[in-house]
């Protein structure tokens, strides 16, 4: 059995989009995941399953969620062999010892090169951005509230789906896989 992470874009904040933990849970748990677990209300769970390709398991839980609950939410997945990845290849490990200022920009895929090269990060200092395969690393070092290299910036910038967590819940997932 692999482990795999569901992050949930956009899931919990204000009025919509509103799923509740134990349905999500449920919802899993109905298309034949085993060990189902979330964490905190954002749309975070880690599961179980025979195999896959995390593309199609994120297809198939966004199927899910709009035939059972309503709502069209894009998930990003991510298997564990990739989040040991992600953790151990932090180009922002320094900043660890603040981990609710570091976040993780998931990428629906790798950015164009091109598009990546047209940002000028150094533009949004005193945020910090390093790059990774299919994640941006971000150190907010005033907080998030008044952030300008938020996951809808890359969205704009870089195309596709992101979605962003803290230091905190990655290394929390990490842990949760095993």
């Amino acid at each position: 059995m692999n482990s795999y992470a569901v992050l949930l874009r956009g899931i919990n904040v204000g009025r919509n989009n509103r799923i509740a933990m134990a349905d999500l849970r449920a919802l899993l748990t109905g298309l034949g995941y085993d060990d189902v677990a979330t964490l905190l209300q954002s749309g975070n769970a880690v599961f179980r399953t025979g195999g896959g390709d995390p593309a199609a398991l994120a297809i198939e839980i966004e199927r899910a969620i709009k035939a059972d609950l309503g709502l069209s939410i894009p998930c990003l997945v991510r298997d564990r062999a990739d989040l040991d990845r992600i953790v151990a290849d932090n180009p922002l490990a320094e900043r660890t010892d603040e981990p609710s200022k570091l976040l993780v920009c998931f990428l629906a895929e790798r950015p164009d090169p091109s598009r990546l090269a047209a940002i000028d990060f150094t533009a949004y200092a005193p945020e910090e951005c390093g790059v990774g395969e299919r994640e941006l690393y971000v150190w907010y070092p005033g907080g998030q509230q008044n952030a300008k290299l938020t996951y809808a910036f890359f969205e704009k910038r870089l195309g596709g789906v992101a979605t962003a967590r803290n230091w905190n819940t990655v290394t929390k997932l990490l842990a949760m896989m095993d």
